[in-house]
């Protein structure tokens, strides 16, 4: 990327071993990057070169400095099953690079002493949940209410200890997206900055679904990381022509403030290039120069590193 100097990507992961379990039961790694589902279905999830059963901070490391990454927001979730402890690791070893979210299942009995480690002791200063039927909460329990008192007890506490909130509500048309609810619960929580992932997940043809739902979170207090949109146009090719539509409808209604590069490294590293998933939306033409700093850097610096830029 030549225009753009300074680049964080708001949405990665680390992996010590692969230990997801969704809505296909337990998911493990079986070497040379590839996992089965409990059913038997095995697909690739980190390309070989870079690990037979995890990834590690350095191998990412190492190819955020092959693309002028500077920086790098450590997320989790059910799919390669949560990382909390090898993530405040990671953090802990490379403060300059990387700052991280914490996971946990609100429906453990023991939830409290389980936050009070991620959060009082480990030091976590953001939450991810993942909430999708696919590979998050739903996944394995009931529909959630994102607005109901089991995910209120959990925007309270952030709020109460002045966490960054970052969901995941899966993709469209499933019993996860609720984005009237969730919006609703967001404007009662005007304390917390929440990023929601993926910029809503929409799909191939979404474009009218998508415009007219993400006109609910535009809110001063929502944020968008933009990881996996390429991959969820399905037959969308690089430079992603289909993907670049929703870019233009998110940044005419939420602005390009609000939004943030992301790769969701290493899984989409199976599907493309790492230099493709970050310069399409250079390429795009979507963005000034100075909403291209805003995209790649400026906004993620502000929400998950805490510095005013």
């Amino acid at each position: 990327m030549d225009t753009v100097k300074k680049i964080i990507d708001a949405h990665a992961h680390i992996v010590q071993y692969i230990a997801g379990f969704t809505s296909r039961g337990e998911l493990r790694g079986i070497g040379g990057g590839l996992a089965r589902y409990a059913d038997g279905q095995t697909f690739a999830m980190i390309p070989p070169e870079y690990g037979d059963y995890g990834f590690s901070p350095e191998q990412l490391i190492n190819i955020m400095d092959e693309n002028g990454v500077e920086k790098a927001v450590l997320l989790q979730g059910q799919f390669f099953g949560f990382q909390n402890e090898y993530t405040a690791y990671a953090v802990k070893k490379y403060p300059e690079r990387f700052v991280g979210a914490a996971s946990y299942d609100p429906f453990c009995v023991r939830a409290e002493d389980v936050r009070r480690h991620l959060f009082k002791e480990l030091g976590f200063r953001a939450v991810k949940f993942e909430v999708s039927n696919g590979s998050g909460l739903m996944a394995y329990h009931k529909p959630v209410d994102l607005d109901g008192e089991m995910m209120n007890e959990q925007y309270r506490y952030a709020a109460d200890n002045g966490l960054t909130f970052v969901i995941d509500i899966g993709r469209p048309r499933n019993c996860c997206w609720q984005t009237e609810a969730l919006s609703r619960a967001i404007k009662k929580y005007p304390q917390i900055n929440f990023v929601i992932c993926h910029l809503l997940a929409p799909q191939s043809g979404d474009e009218q679904l998508f415009e007219r739902e993400l006109s609910r979170f535009a809110l001063g207090n929502v944020s968008f990381d933009l990881a996996s949109l390429p991959q969820n146009q399905k037959g969308d090719v690089y430079p992603y022509p289909e993907t670049v539509k929703y870019l233009q409808i998110a940044k005419r209604i939420v602005g390009a403030e609000k939004l943030m590069f992301g790769t969701d490294a290493p899984s989409n590293l199976c599907r493309d290039r790492y230099a493709h998933l970050s310069d399409y939306i250079e390429k795009s033409g979507v963005f000034t120069p100075d909403e291209l700093k805003k995209v790649f850097y400026d906004n993620a610096e502000r929400i998950y590193f805490g510095k005013q830029v």
